[in-house]
């Protein structure tokens, strides 16, 4: 078995979160309050977003947002990447 670079894993991961971030930016400014409250409840399985939904986002927020994505989706990785070259370890097989 292949050992998983872990930073390689962490870094494709983070930045897979911070382009589904700014497509979500691009799809909510692109398509409105409504669209977005459509899209997400058809994506959510029926869950009603509506109430929860915020479209007046400060760029300092959104920007905050992204960067906490990309380090929760870096973490995300490097955990999926560390417990992978463990479970594969020899000494455990």
């Amino acid at each position: 078995m292949q050992y998983i670079s872990i930073k390689k894993f962490a870094l494709a991961w983070g930045v897979a979160g911070v382009i589904f971030y700014l497509g979500c930016i691009i799809l909510m400014v692109t398509i409105g309050h409504e669209g977005t409250i459509w899209f997400f409840n058809s994506l959510l399985h029926g869950l009603d977003i509506s109430s929860i939904v915020r479209m007046n986002i400060p760029w300092t927020e959104a920007l905050i947002g992204l960067v906490e994505t990309f380090i929760l989706g870096w973490l995300f990785g490097a955990l999926i990447a560390a417990v992978y070259n463990i479970s594969f370890n020899k000494k455990y097989q």
